[in-house]
This record gives structure tokens, sequence and C-alpha cells, in this order.
């Protein structure tokens, strides 16, 4: 399917007050969703988690919005955890 094919096929389901959100980075890259009106604004952030057959693999993404009714969830970067040796010095 043409990215042209599916624009159309996605303005077709927005309805004016609805939000398309855009995820960027991670498991969930690439994937848009609309979000109905009557569910309300997005979330600040999202959580993610993917479970399969080795640890489960948690992602958080943080909402940037857009002018109009959009906006970009960007994959959140982990935070660096310290060492253990760091810690007890």
């Amino acid at each position: 399917m043409s990215d042209a094919t599916r624009g159309s096929e996605l303005s077709e389901q927005v309805e004016s007050d609805d939000t398309v959100l855009l995820f960027v980075g991670g498991p969930l890259d690439g994937r848009v969703e609309v979000r109905p009106a009557r569910h309300g604004d997005p979330l600040p952030t999202v959580t993610h988690v993917h479970l399969h057959d080795g640890p489960k693999v948690v992602s958080r993404y943080d909402l940037q919005e857009l002018p109009g009714a959009a906006g970009v969830y960007h994959l959140r970067t982990p935070a660096r955890r310290r060492d253990r040796d760091e810690a007890a010095g």
C-alpha cells in the first residue's frame, strides 16, 4: 500500500476533533493512531510493555504536541543506571 493510499484512508477515519498520533522509535516506531475526541486529550506519557520468551521490555513515549490535532510520541531514552561501585563510593 502506498503512502498516498494510507494517508487518504487515515483522513477518512479522522473526525474533525480527533487527534492523530505518530510514534517514533522503539517497538512502536511508525505506528499511527487516531485518538477519538470523546476520549479526551492524549496522555503526556505512554508506557508500552512487550512480553515475549525473554524478559519483558518496557518502553516509554513522551508526547510532543503539534499545531492542530496532531502529536508525536518520542521514545524516551533510558536513564543511565549507576554501577554498584559508583553508588558505594
